[in-house]
């Protein structure tokens, strides 16, 4: 007797090859009924022998096709329905979404394959791609994930591909974006002025371009990069005059694994990375010796490399390159660029050349940028490949959209038990990038079909994020504090409940006294805090200007510790420093004038940074700490230091550490040995304090959460040290540790406090 189950699916299971996958399955097994595309993910009707049947649904999760992730099944049986064939019928349109996008992933081997065979329709096409892979999210502008609802819309598909796309037992059944060289999307070169050059092999003289130390402009997946030959000095420094971008690390794209190992040490767990569908840019030791340019990242011992991720890339490293600079396509500070017209306008100025297409890039999407910490994949920029996978929170909750910072942007919207955080937006400095903030939130609206009942944004009154919230009125608000949002982002991602000790360790956060918190420690839940320790305040010479110039912080914590009078005996201070600019910090410290307090834990590695003469001014976000960290020498040496109980609270003290420093620093030892020193005090100093707290508070776990954290050897040797005394230790791994995490916990505080 036959039976009919009904099977609803959700999770990333559109625009995959799910449909023909079931199909194949159904009929592999003997069974009828149909398959079909929902606004919540896919439903089968399967009929049959209730033996083929109990095989089919086994198979179903551990055969599914590489992209797909299964997050849910639920069965329901049917009467019977006689069901004569195995079909599969159109997507359904419907009021609620529940469908997760899989995001753009790298070329697949099939793919890769047929690009490069002289025998295969598509030899050298640039825009080769079946359902195991291809441009998703950044195409889309609608679900179900269907072609007139993507940028392809316009592309009507010869014979042979509408042969391909409604075959359901070809590769590309229902891949959207299909298409080959007499009805898809089409690549031509231009000169700066977007003049076409008559070129019947663009990619070829693009390439030819490139190894005469041209700067080229390439229409990739979700934006434009910058590229330069890697290994030809002059042409990355005239690459970084023109994009106004000094001495940040550029991105670097090679052939292979094996090209990269000729200038840069892989383990095998970043190969492993490297090499995965979602083709981030991976952080990895530079190695001694290599023709890479030293312009690609100045004064660092690391590289961001990655591997070609679309067909255009693998045919423009086709060429004989040992790597290319692949940057974002932007003047530092903006967004990447993504429409032709739009990329004459804002890099005409820079590029010499451009590789256009005609596909259009629905949403920008960076590059991602991770890194491998104790054998884990750690986030430093979640963009291209991981983004729209949402975090799963530990219960359904009210739908909320969070804006969150200033710094590193991406905004979070909930739905039921997922928090969808948005790709990389960067900082919210400029009208361009508020813009594309905006255009993410409608983006992600539209697509998820949520209906936000809360805005929530962050405690800073400056902070355009919270200047938007306030300017509208179609939602009510919600400020959330900037450090309780980063120790939720990493409960959220680990599902944790109840209360935890949460380290906050960053360079800025606004605070509740109004001052700039940032070397926190907190009693915290998902609605509440409690501030139980922290740096003691020092003021910041200068406001925002003692961020950019660390020696301003390193005056700041000698006057902290000693007073006025350590600045008259000038041969005790670094001769490059000013004598009379340090007495008008002097003067603004004692009047109080344009000098906010801070607790950072972030400032503090300024200051050490500068007076160990590392570096007095920096040229991006983070470079001081990134320098010290970088010139630290192994040792079991530390500084002496200090924290009290004063009140309620606990506070650590700064100029203890920095006294220290300062006599090591005019006695002649080196910025290695003041580095090493300086880690290791914080290790013990915060693994003391912590476990000082969680005995007296009555916890267990520790979090910890803030851009401190993406110091390497900070985080490795405090999580082992707090761990090694028995207490469990969760950091970020899904999500950066930076201010890219703020969204998510904003989110969630919303969200619970909302629901409470």
């Amino acid at each position: 007797m036959a039976l009919r189950l009904r099977v609803h699916i959700q999770g990333i299971v559109q625009g995959v090859g799910f449909r023909p996958f079931v199909y194949q399955l159904a009929h592999r097994h003997r069974l009828n009924g149909y398959v079909v595309n929902t606004p919540r993910g896919v439903e089968i009707e399967i009929e049959g022998a209730q033996e083929a049947l109990q095989h089919f649904l086994r198979e179903l999760p551990k055969t599914a096709p590489p992209l797909a992730t299964i997050t849910q099944i639920d069965t329901e049986e049917l009467p019977a329905a006689d069901y004569f064939n195995f079909e599969i019928k159109s997507s359904e349109e419907g009021e609620e979404r529940a469908a997760l996008i899989s995001p753009d992933t790298a070329t697949c081997s099939d793919c890769l394959r047929e690009l490069f065979d002289q025998q295969d329709r598509r030899y050298l096409y640039p825009f080769i791609n079946c359902t195991n892979c291809g441009p998703r999210y950044t195409i889309i502008n609608d679900i179900p994930y269907d072609r007139p609802k993507t940028s392809m819309a316009g592309f009507t598909m010869c014979k042979e591909c509408s042969r391909e796309y409604y075959d359901p037992m070809d590769r590309r059944f229902h891949a959207q974006p299909n298409a080959c060289w007499s009805c898809g999307p089409q690549v031509w070169l231009a000169d700066a002025a977007a003049e076409v050059l008559g070129i019947s092999k663009p990619i070829s003289e693009a390439a030819d371009l490139l190894s005469q130390g041209a700067i080229l402009a390439v229409k990739g997946l979700g934006g434009f990069h910058l590229a330069v030959d890697a290994t030809q000095k002059e042409a990355v420094e005239r690459l970084r005059w023109r994009k106004g971008r000094e001495e940040k690390p550029l991105a670097l794209m090679s052939s292979s694994l094996e090209q990269i190992e000729t200038y840069a040490f892989i383990g095998e767990d970043e190969r492993q990375l490297l090499t995965s569908s979602r083709r981030p840019i991976v952080i990895v030791p530079r190695r001694p010796g290599n023709i890479i340019a030293s312009e690609v990242a100045p004064r660092n011992r690391y590289l961001g490399v990655m591997l070609p991720y679309t067909p255009l890339h693998h045919l423009l490293l086709a060429h004989p390159f040992v790597a290319l600079v692949m940057t974002s396509g932007n003047i530092s500070e903006e967004p990447i660029a993504i429409d032709n017209l739009e990329a004459v306008k804002r890099l005409g100025d820079i590029a010499d050349y451009f590789l256009f297409h005609d596909r259009d890039i629905l949403l920008r999407s960076d590059d991602s940028v991770l890194r491998i910490v104790r054998a884990r994949p750690r986030q430093i920029r979640r963009s291209r490949g991981y983004v729209p996978v949402p975090i799963f929170l530990r219960k359904s909750v009210p739908e909320v959209l969070a804006l969150g910072g200033e710094l590193k942007g991406t905004i979070c919207l909930t739905k039921e038990n997922r928090a969808f955080v948005g790709q990389h937006i960067g900082d919210l400095e400029n009208l361009e990038t508020l813009e594309f903030l905006e255009q993410t939130v409608d983006h992600l609206q539209r697509i998820l079909e949520v209906r936000p009942r809360l805005l929530i944004h962050d405690l800073h009154p400056d902070y355009l994020t919270t200047q938007v919230a306030e300017a509208q009125d179609e939602l009510p608000t919600m400020a959330v504090q900037h450090h309780h949002a980063h120790v939720v982002s990493c409960m959220a991602e680990h599902g944790l409940e109840g209360k935890v000790l949460g380290l906050a360790l960053d360079g800025t956060g606004y605070g509740e006294d109004g001052t700039v918190w940032g070397g926190e420690i907190l009693v915290a839940d998902e609605k509440n805090y409690e501030r139980v320790a922290h740096f003691e305040y020092v003021p910041m010479p200068g406001g925002a200007k003692a961020i950019k110039e660390p020696w301003r912080m390193a005056v700041a914590y000698l006057w902290a510790t000693f007073g006025k009078e350590i600045f008259k005996d000038e041969r005790r201070l670094p001769t490059r420093w000013e004598r009379d600019q340090i007495e008008i910090l002097v003067q603004m410290m004692q009047r109080g004038l344009n000098s906010p307090l801070t607790s950072s834990c972030g400032r503090l590695f300024d200051g050490v940074a500068a007076l160990a003469g590392l570096r007095d001014r920096i040229a991006y976000e983070g470079q001081a700490a990134i320098e010290l960290e970088q010139c630290l020498e192994q040792t079991t040496e530390k500084y002496r230091y200090e924290f009290r109980q004063v009140g309620e609270k606990v506070l650590l003290s700064p100029t203890t550490i920095f006294e220290q420093v300062y006599e090591d620093a005019v006695s002649g030892v080196g910025p290695p040995l003041i580095s090493g020193k300086f880690h290791q005090t914080l290790i013990e100093m915060f693994a003391e304090v912590s476990q000082y707290l969680c005995k007296l508070h009555g916890l267990n776990r520790v979090v910890c959460s803030g851009g401190v954290f993406q110091n390497i050897f900070l985080l490795e040797n405090l999580e082992e040290k707090l761990a090694g005394s028995g207490l469990e230790v969760y950091t970020p791994e899904l999500i950066p540790a930076n201010d890219a995490c703020i969204s998510l916990g904003q989110a969630v505080i919303g969200a619970m406090r909302l629901e409470g």
